[in-house]
């Protein structure tokens, strides 16, 4: 997936097969039949387009000169034995996994606009559902529900299968929508994200379907202020431990620290998961640009 989605950001292909090499003087973009007509479409006039009859890298590899960069953390052994052979010798494949990764975290203007849409999109959704209400019908019957309505608020679809976890199923943190109703008197947790112009949106939020016992409203209100304080403490030139810390400080301090295995959260871009990481073991740094998820919950 990661490495589709370093192929989009740099050519704006949105297909599922390509190679790219771009370097100084180098733009080129190869794709097979399927696809030559999409590519014309997404693919800018600045690259060189060509089709390979079957597979890309032997109309690829033939091109390459000199020290040649290959993404490690999305090719296969197999894929990469096949590019030594096929590479002219006078060709250094050197593993070059992550910078993409690290061009994609600063969000441009166009991009931030395109996350700030999806937001907007998925906030809108949760809006709709609770204007049907939630109590009595399915986990599932929701999480469809708000997938479709997405789409007809303009979005690609879901940036990850939408979760609906009511009661005890909240515990979850990746829970499944399933046939469970939902009743009265209970916690629901929902977390969705919507895909505008390529860029994700992510975002969770646990509802109340009538008056909550004591303990239930303190857990809630303790991530939401949790929460407000990790919003808060996200700024450009502080690290993503420290982040983390100010959140989960304040849960450990209530008593509740073994109960927050997650991390904080995590960037957000063309992928739902991405740099940088809020976290206790994070050693990333903020910088401007970035666009990040707290979710103590």
């Amino acid at each position: 997936r990661s490495g589709t989605a370093n192929l989009r950001y740099l050519t704006g292909f949105s297909g599922t097969s390509g190679l790219s090499v771009v370097g100084p003087q180098t733009r080129l973009f190869c794709t097979d039949f399927r696809y030559v007509e999409r590519a014309k479409r997404e693919v800018p006039d600045v690259f060189e387009r060509i089709q390979a009859e079957r597979q890309l890298l032997p109309a690829v590899a033939e091109h390459l000169r000199g020290r040649v960069g290959y993404d490690d953390a999305n090719t296969s052994v197999r894929n990469l034995r096949k590019l030594e052979e096929l590479a002219p010798d006078d060709a250094e494949l050197v593993a070059a996994g992550g910078l993409v990764e690290e061009l994609r975290r600063s969000k441009e203007p166009d991009e931030l606009a395109a996350i700030a849409e999806a937001a907007r999109v998925a906030d809108e959704v949760y809006g709709w559902l609770l204007e049907d209400g939630l109590v009595g019908r399915s986990e599932r019957e929701v999480a469809l529900a708000s997938e479709r309505r997405m789409r007809e608020l303009g979005a690609e679809g879901p940036s990850f299968p939408t979760i609906v976890a009511a009661g005890e199923n909240g515990a979850l943190p990746h829970a499944e929508a399933g046939d469970r109703e939902i009743g009265r008197g209970e916690l629901v947790v929902i977390d969705m994200g919507a895909i505008v112009d390529g860029y994700c949106s992510d975002c969770t939020r646990t509802f109340a379907t009538g008056e909550l016992d004591k303990q239930a409203r303190e857990v809630y209100e303790l991530v939401l202020e949790a929460q407000s304080a990790g919003l808060g403490a996200v700024r450009a030139g502080v690290g993503g431990k420290e982040v983390d810390a100010v959140a989960r400080d304040m849960i450990a301090a209530a008593g509740h620290g073994d109960e927050f295995g997650h991390g904080l959260g995590h960037g957000v871009g063309i992928e739902v998961h991405e740099a940088p990481r809020l976290g206790k073991t994070s050693d990333d740094e903020l910088v401007a640009g970035d666009v990040v998820t707290v979710e103590p919950g």
